[in-house]
């Protein structure tokens, strides 16, 4: 029985980091990363994703980052939220999952209780995680160490769906470790907890979830290829549609991000690892993969119409994150754009004032521009709907347009009559 809680969460991404906040203010709680650089800049206040301020972390009394191995030592609930990422085979990348539930096995004391928060496929945790954690501290599931799974839900740069307001969905390796976990969670999420029977259940709950959404999303890009060759416009079809009570209003667009774009590949390894090729999960991924090539030649289509040269024209790309209203780069389907782009024509710039152009630079070689010039491009291409975009309104980007050019919204934030191309 654990009489105190000590909480490490192993892992200071964009999940990891608002659980380590939300857990300070009940309990005392070290964030872990290995990543040196990401907790000197913690412990300076400063939250390079942009998602907390320089008082939430400096002012935290409760909350200690480290990159120190041994401060991992006598604390009793471990928290993983490491990454799973994709190889570039779309296979599941397991190695920082592996990584860190190694370290953390390696300094656990006998009835801990560890938890994994990553994004898995079912079965991960008690096939791979338990394991070794057996085999590295020499301890035994539901005897001398016990374990959980709760499944991730964080939208990042969404202000109104936070952690403290989603439900929490919780598992664990026996009915006394789920009643422990529910009440632990329950402690900081005003939504509520929902335990589950089973850790596999959890964990395929998480990975359905962005899988349906996948499915959903890549429907509505399928009708949008469909609607172009019958030169329909598409989102006239969907506000019409929507006018029907149980019609769901999904948007076409570019389909990225760590989730979305990536737990459909985790589900589908599992279900061919278990002996079912899978007909329909997929299926989406194909349709949503092909988006940024549909952009990019509906575009030249439009400009070979206008008679704009191609070769020697200049592009602006607004918003290059995966989502609306974040720092978030990962994954994110607007550099396929990019690279479309650079095949055809002479010059590429980006904007995004969520993005931090170092980063940028550092991951993709790309030079984040701020101050794109006046009367200079022949085309945008706004990818991302930051609320920002929408507020500025399509006259900010056109000030940036030659007077042959064109606009191509597409999330379709801006008035059909002041743009000239979308999905």
């Amino acid at each position: 029985m654990l009489n105190k809680k000590k909480i490490a969460i192993v892992g200071l991404g964009y999940v990891g980091l608002p659980l380590a906040l939300a857990f300070s203010k009940k309990f005392k709680v070290l964030g872990f990363d290995i990543n040196k650089r990401r907790v000197e800049s913690l412990n300076n206040g400063l939250d390079f994703n942009k998602e907390f301020s320089y008082q939430s972390l400096r002012k935290n009394k409760n909350l200690r980052f480290s990159n120190l191995k041994d401060d991992l030592y006598e604390k009793n609930i471990y928290i993983i939220t490491a990454p799973t990422p994709l190889k570039k085979n779309n296979l599941p990348d397991l190695n920082p999952l592996i990584e860190a539930t190694k370290l953390v096995a390696k300094h656990m004391k006998k009835n801990s209780i560890v938890i994994i928060e990553s994004t898995v496929y079912p079965g991960t945790t008690e096939e791979i995680c338990v394991p070794i954690i057996e085999k590295y501290s020499k301890l035994k599931l539901n005897k001398s160490f016990f374990c959980g799974y709760s499944p991730e839900r964080i939208n990042p740069g969404d202000k109104k769906r936070t952690i403290y307001n989603i439900t929490k969905v919780v598992s664990a390796s026996n009915k006394s470790t789920l009643k422990r976990i529910t009440t632990l969670y329950k402690s900081i999420i005003k939504a509520g907890v929902y335990p589950t029977n089973s850790i596999k259940v959890a964990e395929a709950a998480k990975v359905i979830e962005n899988t349906q959404r996948d499915l959903n999303i890549a429907f509505v890009n399928e009708l949008s290829f469909l609607f172009s060759k019958l030169n329909i416009n598409t989102q006239e079809v969907l506000k019409a549609a929507s006018t029907k009570w149980n019609f769901l209003n999904f948007q076409p667009g570019l389909v990225g991000g760590h989730c979305v774009s990536v737990d459909p590949y985790y589900l589908t390894y599992k279900s061919r690892k278990s002996g079912y090729n899978p007909k329909i999960i997929l299926s989406g991924r194909k349709v949503n993969n092909a988006v940024s090539k549909f952009i990019c030649d509906k575009a030249f289509k439009f400009m070979r119409k206008k008679l704009i040269n191609i070769k020697n024209s200049k592009i602006l790309i607004a918003g290059f994150t995966f989502k609306n209203d974040c720092s978030d780069i990962r994954n994110t389907k607007v550099i396929e754009v990019y690279k479309h782009l650079q095949k055809k024509v002479n010059k590429v710039d980006v904007y995004d004032p969520f993005v931090s152009k170092d980063y940028l630079f550092y991951k993709n070689k790309i030079h984040l521009n701020l101050n794109p010039k006046k009367n200079y491009y022949d085309g945008i291409f706004v990818c991302v709907d930051h609320s920002i975009f929408k507020k500025k309104g399509v006259k900010f980007f056109k000030n940036f347009l030659k007077k042959k050019s064109f606009i191509f919204d597409v999330k379709s934030i801006f008035k059909k009559k002041d743009i000239d191309l979308s999905l």
